[in-house]
């Protein structure tokens, strides 16, 4: 049950290779992750996040665009990945037999 017009306080994660990016936020009880993600401006510093497209989590756990947040919940911003993780191994698998030749 939530509390009309209570404030709470809320963090937005983002994650590039070599820049993080966390924000906190005040907003009202009730507000969603999309909510909080457009409150907190990150969409005008990273345009590249799609969030049709993108994922999210809170704490490590997946999370809707329209999941209700909690007092000190954290949003992270889950980036596509760029190769999958299977195929990450075997490459590095491929090149440590190579190099062990």
């Amino acid at each position: 049950m939530t509390t009309p017009n209570k404030i709470i306080t809320v963090e937005i994660i983002y994650a590039l290779p070599h820049n993080q990016v966390l924000k906190k936020i005040n907003i009202f009880e009730g507000a969603t992750v999309e909510q909080a993600i457009k409150t907190s401006g990150i969409l005008l510093e990273f345009p590249e996040i799609d969030l049709t497209t993108y994922k999210f989590g809170i704490f490590s756990k997946f999370a809707e665009r329209n999941t209700m947040l909690r007092s000190s919940d954290r949003v992270e911003i889950y980036r596509p990945l760029i190769i999958d993780p299977k195929d990450a191994r075997r490459i590095r698998a491929k090149n440590k037999s190579k190099s062990n030749r």
